[in-house]
């Protein structure tokens, strides 16, 4: 029987089953390529040794700690993010809550608290330029040069890049999503970019047009390009359903509400209030637009089914990671 996956809190003290264990380290919001390649480095790692895959990753992160005014599109929330991990392989995420006091730690203190006494590891795994401890103290040499000291194994990533030029990155893929470029972005994780949330009650409006929809309240944060797309949407129990969403204040029935995200599932009808449930972004069809009524709304909306259905018929999993996902 496979082993569970397990979310453990940095704070909490590490099973014995998982001590000794190769370790990826980084942040890997998006879960990308880029942060696949240092992942599957890690994985490759723990079955060379025989000993646990973990991943310690750092909660919230890091920027929205030093740059609390600047909002940040944060492409992988933990559940999202450790869902992914787990899909890869994994046996556990560590998750470091990172605080102010935190990130006044040493570098060295971080090698001997977190790596050796918190995790016991055997091998780090990192990204070609994760740097850690105050005021970024430890960085690739540094950490290459503790393993030698402390007994641990380093492996180092260099940079992914896309088709050999442009490096692979997660303000790169947050820049398409804002830009309303899905398919882009999706060539970058390796995978369909993912919501998940609670379903929600709303005015009901689509179901009295004939256009019933599952209606999500994402992250204030979340900057993608308001507009109509093909999803697929992944109920709790994991069934897919095809669907068209949109994104955005509804300009023709309430240009002032704050932005949700609305999905009319093609060909269903149980109800689904309450539910924690996943949407995944294929192609961007148009942008929001205000009609003169609503008869031309309902018109468009069976254009805009119509090409999502279009769309969605003959897509193909990205990666074997995509197919746990969206397929």
């Amino acid at each position: 029987m496979d082993k569970p996956f397990e979310r453990i809190s940095g704070d909490t003290v590490l099973p014995s089953r998982l001590r000794g264990g190769v370790v990826a380290i980084g942040n890997f919001d998006g879960v990308h390529r880029g942060h696949q390649a240092v992942l599957q480095r890690a994985l490759d790692e723990a079955h060379r040794r025989g000993v646990p895959a973990l991943v310690l990753t750092f909660e919230p992160h890091p920027r929205t700690v030093f740059r609390p005014d600047v909002p940040l599109f944060v492409l992988t929330p933990p559940p999202v993010k450790a869902r992914l991990l787990s899909y890869f392989g994994f046996d556990a995420v560590i998750e470091q809550e990172f605080t102010r006091e935190f990130s006044e730690r040493s570098a060295e203190s971080f090698i001997t608290d977190i790596l050796e006494k918190n995790l016991g590891i055997s091998c780090a795994v990192t990204g070609f330029d994760f740097h850690f401890g105050k005021d970024r103290q430890g960085g690739p040499a540094y950490l290459a040069e503790a393993g030698r000291r402390h007994g641990f194994g380093v492996a180092q990533v260099e940079a992914f890049c896309d088709e050999g030029t442009d490096v692979v990155s997660s303000s790169r893929i947050r820049a398409l999503l804002t830009e309303g470029e899905p398919a882009e972005a999706a060539g970058l994780l390796g995978y369909r970019f993912t919501v998940e949330s609670e379903i929600i009650g709303g005015q009901q409006l689509g179901r009295t047009l004939g256009f019933p929809t599952a209606n999500m309240r994402l992250s204030p944060q979340t900057t993608l390009k308001e507009g109509i797309y093909a999803v697929r949407f992944r109920r709790q129990d994991g069934t897919l359903h095809d669907g068209v969403a949109s994104f955005g204040r509804r300009p023709t029935v309430d240009d002032n509400g704050a932005p949700l995200l609305e999905t009319f599932l093609f060909d269903f009808s149980d109800s689904l209030y309450g539910e924690v449930c996943e949407v995944s972004f294929f192609a961007y069809l148009r942008g929001e637009v205000k009609f003169e009524g609503l008869d031309p709304l309902v018109a468009q909306m069976k254009r805009d089914e119509a090409e999502a259905r279009a769309v969605l018929a003959g897509v193909r999993p990205l990666s074997a990671l995509d197919g746990k996902i969206t397929f």
